[in-house]
């Protein structure tokens, strides 16, 4: 694939690292434009991992632009529909048009279900579920005037396919992307804009390579590490891996929003090393 993506633009959340970036990066590199926006700043109630900074959002629009494409890099909350809605509507205004839509911002927590609080709960949920959905309805409108179609790609993850112990809240938002995912493919296909998902196993980014992650694989080691968790995050997936790359991600997400996937739509693709059929 080279140039598949030449004229058009990719609005994606949570860019400034991890996936994000390298979603970006990635669709940059067939020809796409990027509109791009993060928090940049902690997520109350995820303590798990430190969240993205604006300097990991100028990085990306560094590497955006050694690629030659233009990027349109916005501070915003996905949690706050007006300020994702200016952010798409500023960067269509300076790009021209929009074509892809990258549901991609998303947090994580671990706790047994009756330890979750009332604010966990609510902070997933708004994030995950209720932050998808401000991108769609921002994204839209600009997909359906462009007259061409597009492709829509929501993150989910291989717990929008099967329970995960520990992770009501973040499984519950993940299973709650699809029914976003699956109605809007049916609402908005007559405007030929396709929506899907991807669901990843685990992916070698921050979200998991954390001491509490790698915990719940360790649960009777007090000092549990990358080194240790590794071996036994390889026996939940099917192929002889502990994790995926990013890039795996991005490969998968370029092909969807290719024209070589026209005609593909409301499906839901794993990129899991076989974990949801284990």
């Amino acid at each position: 694939m080279t140039g598949t993506l030449d004229g058009k633009v990719a609005f994606i959340t949570g860019a400034a690292r991890s996936q994000g970036r390298s979603h970006a990066l990635r669709l940059a590199k067939e020809g796409a434009d990027i509109i791009a926006i993060d928090l940049c700043g902690p997520v109350d109630t995820i303590e798990m991992y430190p969240g993205a900074t604006e300097a990991d959002l100028a990085e990306t629009v560094k590497q955006v632009e050694d690629l030659d494409r233009r990027i349109v890099a916005t501070k915003a909350d996905v949690r706050d529909s007006a300020a994702v809605k200016k952010a798409v509507d500023d960067g269509v205004a300076e790009l021209g048009r929009l074509d892809i839509v990258l549901g991609n911002a998303g947090v994580f927590d671990i706790a047994p279900a009756l330890e979750i609080t009332d604010e966990a709960w609510q902070t997933m949920l708004d994030v995950n579920l209720t932050g998808v959905w401000n991108t769609c309805r921002a994204a839209l409108p600009h997909l359906i005037a462009g007259g061409r179609g597009g492709s829509i790609v929501l993150t989910s993850s291989t717990a929008g396919l099967k329970g995960t112990p520990n992770t009501v809240h973040y499984t519950a938002t993940k299973h709650g992307v699809v029914g976003i995912m699956r109605t809007l493919a049916n609402e908005f296909g007559q405007h030929s804009i396709r929506v899907n998902t991807v669901h990843p196993t685990g992916v070698d980014t921050v979200m998991i390579q954390n001491p509490k992650t790698w915990g719940l694989f360790l649960p009777d080691d007090p000092n549990p590490s990358r080194e240790k968790a590794e071996a036994i995050f390889a026996t939940t997936n099917t192929l002889p891996i502990p994790w995926v790359e990013p890039i795996d991600i991005s490969n998968a997400i370029a092909f969807l929003v290719s024209d070589e996937a026209r005609y593909i739509t409301g499906a839901t693709l794993p990129v899991d090393a076989g974990y949801t059929i284990k």
